[in-house]
């Protein structure tokens, strides 16, 4: 796969694969109204699309609003059912297959083979060797404040932009990215917001495994947790993650991030991990 997109769009447009993003977004979904009423005219609408995308004029709409409250107080935008067709079109033509390999092997969230349970099993058969070599040794786990509402899309956009040279393919990302109000914050709704979620932090997997040398360093969204022999060296790797976030990506660590003995297990993903025991994490406990 090549490091760069190169003049990629009109070759990956077609009636062809855009019925094929469709029939990928409505899987699970059948049931629903405006699915219902688009299947009648499935055809005209995927050939209206193609061509709007081809011309230059396809706009993405506006969303509707709504709240979840498990496992926290969320504010979903939820795009038009055609907007999330282009979403399906995009990661699966030119997120995923291009910015996926880049990302180091210790980025589970929305990856196949990858996930919760693999990311759980990586860090318990971590701590299991660290014991074993090290004994005793700290661990650094890290969560960064409000994350998908302090994604900055100019920045987000200029990582996109490293990558890409297809000024048509850059248009449409940009339709996606700047469809919501504000400089800040993701649409948590669309598809590709978790692909330009891990893009966004993939620059700080990088700067760590790369640059800072951390061998035992996993991630899940803004959830990550770093492996160290010494206290001292745990702090000083925070220190670094904390200006390398706060001048490459405006972003902060919050108050849930801290350094602790590995004796103590770690939360991480859903679970309370121990080198011998892994347990659901009640998540009525802090």
């Amino acid at each position: 796969m090549p490091r760069t997109i190169r003049n990629e769009f009109d070759k990956k447009l077609s009636y062809k694969s855009l019925m094929k993003a469709h029939k990928l977004s409505r899987k699970g979904k059948g049931y629903r109204k405006e699915i219902i009423l688009f299947n009648l005219k499935q055809e005209e609408y995927i050939i209206w699309l193609y061509e709007k995308l081809k011309n230059g004029t396809y706009k993405h709409s506006g969303y509707s609003v709504f709240y979840v409250t498990e496992p926290k107080l969320r504010r979903i935008e939820k795009s038009i059912y055609l907007d999330r067709i282009v979403h399906r079109w995009v990661v699966d033509n030119f997120l995923e297959p291009y910015f996926v390999p880049t990302f180091i092997s210790t980025s589970y969230a929305c990856l196949k083979k990858r996930g919760m349970h693999k990311a759980c099993l990586d860090v318990q058969n971590t701590m299991k060797h660290l014991s074993r070599t090290w004994k005793e040794y700290y661990i650094l786990k890290m969560d960064v404040r409000k994350y998908f509402q302090n994604i900055d899309k100019d920045i987000l956009y200029r990582i996109l932009n490293r990558k890409i040279q297809d000024d048509k393919l850059l248009w449409m990302l940009k339709e996606i990215i700047y469809s919501n109000d504000g400089k800040r914050g993701l649409a948590i709704g669309n598809y590709t917001s978790q692909m330009f979620a891990n893009i966004y932090l993939n620059e700080v997997d990088q700067y760590v495994k790369n640059v800072l040398h951390c061998k035992y360093y996993f991630r899940y969204l803004d959830d990550s947790i770093a492996m160290f022999k010494t206290k001292e060296e745990a702090k000083i790797a925070l220190n670094k993650i904390k200006v390398f976030l706060a001048e490459n990506l405006e972003l902060e660590l919050n108050e849930k991030t801290q350094i602790f003995k590995n004796k103590q297990g770690v939360n991480f993903c859903g679970y309370k991990i121990n080198p011998y025991r892994l347990k659901i994490r009640d998540r009525r406990k802090t």
